[in-house]
């Protein structure tokens, strides 16, 4: 049995529109909603000022609450968390496009399980037009943590997915990255979360979750995600120059042009760990450019970006979090696994800017087709010049000073660097010595033909 609650987590908004329901039977949720937003990303000059109300209070949404009680009515499982999903679908007309989909007005939870020693719990809902999400918790003696995450999503609905060109229901499952957790310890993350994985993006942020419940008593203590973590440097906002900006929700040809930033960005340093070792090393400089008339620009700063992802044995993903407000994915995968050479490159970039206060998505942009930051496996990757890295038409990534290792990184140490051709030097060394002589040549040439002009001037023909 579980019981699913709607409760505000902001001050009243400026404008809101709340959707009232009788009370929800046994099994079901009603939750309200306050202004609530289409699927489609806003127009192209809403984006900059969306962004600036990300911070002024203007939103206001709502979470979900559920408790999950076992046969004696006692609280097993408890949860309460806001999400949604951003979904890239392809159209009849071969296109595609981003879409949102958010809990609907009815939900379920069919299928929920308290779990015990020998089994696993399950947190499951069902919501909309045959949509639904579940996460199954894993315990040891001494902690729990989440496993795997289960999204199905149904592009019959076409209010969400109009002119589908696949219909039916589409399930991904992806590996949750959570941290495991004392027991008896509530898990909280305030900041925004996300997941990525086959044209999915889920985001996740004002989580509050226990699994595996004893006595019936939700604990005290808290377990913080990494992005909750306070940081002895201030909060500050990215830097954004004071421009209109415009966001799409269909993938284009790259830019042509792009303007040059004030600044460089400061360079970051981020790692991942598997177990106590250390999987991924990345140091970089990133700085956005979302443009279409005028840049937006946005240095993303190191001091407020906290670093998540996964490391496996051909796939890693690497997560910066920007103080809730730029999330940004890094997917590396190793190429001719099979082969006895073995290299690793840069697969897909994702990239979503949301609303600061309730974590909608303002814009987003995905680009699975690069080929980029390649190297032998065992080895680091290093450019210190800028590149660009083309996500769409309206989205440019500028990195700077960037070295990665996204596998086999051994004693928390970088590998010997392979380096981009932007930073290799030793060939300019013949240019300039076959400039130097070619020059030196023409000059010879030339004083040869003077001299032997002059010499001609001073004999009279007989």
């Amino acid at each position: 049995m579980a019981r699913f609650l709607s409760r505000p987590l902001a001050s009243p908004a400026r404008h809101s529109l709340t959707l009232g329901a009788p009370a929800p039977a046994a099994g079901s949720m009603e939750p309200r909603c306050c202004c609530c937003f289409s699927s489609s990303s806003p127009p192209p000059r809403l984006l900059f000022l969306l962004l600036l109300l990300g911070t002024s209070g203007f939103f206001q949404s709502y979470a979900v609450e559920v408790d999950v009680k076992d046969a004696s009515n006692t609280t097993c499982l408890y949860a309460k968390w806001m999400m949604r999903f951003l979904i890239k679908y392809e159209t009849n007309s071969s296109d595609y496009k981003n879409t949102t989909l958010n809990l609907s007005s009815s939900v379920t939870h069919n299928g929920s399980v308290c779990g015990n020693d020998t089994q696993a719990a399950l947190l499951a809902v069902q919501f909309g037009e045959g949509h639904s999400w579940s996460i199954n918790f894993t315990k040891t003696n001494e902690t729990y943590q989440g496993d795997f995450i289960t999204f199905t999503y149904n592009t019959n609905d076409t209010a969400v997915f109009p002119d589908a060109k696949r219909k039916g229901p589409i399930t991904i499952v992806v590996k949750d990255t959570m941290r495991p957790v004392q027991l008896n310890n509530v898990f909280v993350c305030h900041n925004t979360d996300f997941f990525e994985a086959e044209n999915v993006t889920q985001i996740f942020w004002n989580v509050t979750v226990q699994a595996f419940v004893q006595n019936g008593t939700i604990g005290k203590k808290e377990s913080r995600c990494r992005a909750d973590t306070p940081t002895s440097a201030p909060t500050v906002p990215p830097t954004i120059a004071n421009v209109t900006t415009a966001s799409t929700t269909t993938l284009s040809p790259a830019p042509t042009t792009a303007p040059k930033p004030v600044e460089n960005p400061d360079t970051g340093n981020y790692s991942l760990k598997s177990g106590n070792k250390t999987c991924l090393l990345a140091t970089v400089g990133l700085q956005l450019n979302v443009s279409q008339d005028k840049p937006l620009l946005i240095n993303i700063n190191p001091k407020t970006t906290s670093a998540d992802g996964a490391c496996g044995n051909t796939t890693a993903t690497l997560k910066l979090n920007d103080g809730n407000s730029t999330l940004i994915g890094f997917t590396f995968v190793v190429k001719n696994a099979s082969a006895s050479v073995q290299k690793f490159y840069l697969k897909e970039v994702n990239v979503t800017l949301l609303n600061r206060l309730n974590g909608s998505v303002i814009s987003n942009a995905d680009n699975n087709n690069f080929s980029k930051w390649d190297a032998f496996l065992g080895s680091s990757y290093m450019c210190r010049k800028e590149q660009t890295l083309e996500i769409n038409e309206y989205l440019q990534i500028h990195t700077f000073n960037l070295w990665i290792q996204p596998f086999l990184v051994k004693a928390n140490k970088f590998s010997t660097a392979q380096e981009c051709s932007l930073d290799d030097d030793s060939i300019l060394i013949p240019i300039v010595v076959g400039a130097a002589l070619a020059g030196l040549i023409a000059i010879i040439v030339v004083a040869y033909i003077i001299g032997r002009r002059k010499s001609y001037a001073g004999y009279q023909t007989l």
